[in-house]
């Protein structure tokens, strides 16, 4: 029976099966010692005489577990005898046994097949699943319901600009920007509370460290609300639930990754909320020169504000203008009951109130030039009794980003998509 590298040292003395990747291979004349990656960790293996094997070989071995308090978790296999299961070339394109920081990230991503195995790229990973886990788990504890909607659409749900024409048969549909008009659909349908983790598309030419054009959105849609406070402090829940399983199951990846410290419960309870125009004049103020939007280095001046003023690196940002948010933002005065939270400099969350009424619905739509005819069957959501209600959308990327300390948001994304890379 296969035992996994962290397990080994449960089998003291007896003889055990390990299967995985030969991480690295040191040859001492009569005896070499090979790193055995599995998905587990690494073990050390001691066989006589040179081995033969390339990294990246798959191997099944089997040997006897001895304590070796210099070895990866205090023991190693020796006795040792190995089955090729998949011989690796000799010319791999990177060097997985390096450190990634040794490569440039166009490497990295040229070669993503293959750079995936690097354990420090591959722990990002490992804490981007915590992250979607603890999403879920604490919307489900909230009687969410998780949905799954189309990402074929007939028209944009945020305007025409920044869309992917595909084509469906004998038309033209886009790839969606959000599920943002099904969520709204589900949330009048009766289920009141929504949630999604699907992929989102934008057709935006940027070429940033924080942009791509398809991002894993997480979605959530919630009925009977009187304005954005309610989504805040849901969203402050979630971002406690999440910080708390990444420390909890990742606290090896964490320390892999030289990750910054997360904030703790009482410090995301604590996060300022201020309004559009008071944190213009906080990043006017700090920066030295008038600003008329929160542009990405605004961005960076109001979480270093926050954590001055709050301990926390972060900020909640509402009373956003109308002409600022899509047309379904609920209207209060020339402002919106919306938000964005902004993490360590960078804006990982839009959302806010929705307009739920059929005649103020129609109001907006003169407002920014649109017709009911051409919104289609969303019309009917409001026509036909439509709850107040609200939600928001947080970019797994930039919140895996965030929480770990990279540098660029591709470096959070398994196989990123921007204007220059549809490959691999």
């Amino acid at each position: 029976m296969r035992v996994l590298a962290r397990d080994a040292a449960k089998h003291t003395n007896k003889r055990i099966t390990l299967k995985g990747w030969v991480h690295r291979v040191r040859e001492l004349g009569a005896i070499s010692f090979v790193l055995l990656r599995d998905r587990s960790g690494m073990i050390q293996i001691v066989f006589e005489g040179k081995t033969g094997f390339t990294h990246e070989s798959v191997i099944s071995v089997q040997g006897t577990v001895r304590e070796n308090a210099k070895a990866p978790g205090g023991v190693e296999i020796q006795e040792a005898s190995a089955q090729v299961l998949s011989a690796a070339g000799s010319d791999l394109p990177i060097p997985v046994n390096c450190g990634p920081e040794k490569l440039s990230l166009d490497a990295i991503l040229d070669n993503r097949m293959i750079s995936l195995r690097m354990p420090k790229i591959l722990s990002v990973f490992r804490v981007q699943a915590t992250i979607v886990g603890a999403f879920a788990d604490y919307l489900r504890g909230q009687d969410f319901t998780e949905i799954k909607t189309s990402k074929l659409v007939g028209s944009g749900t945020e305007g025409g600009a920044g869309l992917f024409t595909v084509e469906y048969f004998d038309t033209k549909v886009y790839l969606a920007q959000s599920p943002q008009f099904y969520k709204q659909a589900l949330v009048a349908s009766g289920l009141e509370r929504v949630f999604e983790v699907g992929a989102a598309y934008r057709a935006e030419k940027h070429d940033t460290a924080r942009h791509l054009n398809e991002y894993v959105s997480l979605d959530v849609e919630m009925a009977f609300i009187d304005s954005e406070r309610e989504l805040v402090e849901l969203e402050k829940g979630i971002l406690k639930a999440v910080f708390a399983a990444v420390q909890k199951k990742n606290a090896a990846e964490l320390e892999a990754l030289d990750a910054p410290p997360l904030p703790g419960p009482e410090s995301v309870d604590g996060i300022p909320c201020v309004g559009y125009d008071e944190a213009r004049d906080i990043i006017s103020r700090l920066g030295a020169r008038r600003v008329f939007d929160i542009n990405p280095e605004g961005e960076r001046i109001l979480c270093d504000w926050a954590l001055q003023e709050r301990g926390v690196p972060a900020v909640f940002v509402n009373d956003f203008p109308r002409k600022k948010r899509p047309v379904y933002a609920y209207p209060d005065g020339q402002k919106t009951l919306s938000f964005d939270l902004l993490f360590r400099g960078l804006e990982i969350t839009t959302g806010g109130r929705r307009i739920n009424e059929y005649p103020m619905m129609l109001e907006s739509l003169s407002k920014f030039g649109l017709s009911p005819e051409g919104m289609g069957a969303y019309m009917d959501i409001f026509r036909c009794g439509c709850p107040p209600h609200g939600g928001f959308a947080i970019g797994l990327e930039r919140l895996t980003q965030k929480i770990l300390g990279l540098q660029n948001v591709k470096e959070a994304s398994l196989f990123p998509r921007d204007r220059k890379r549809i490959t691999p």
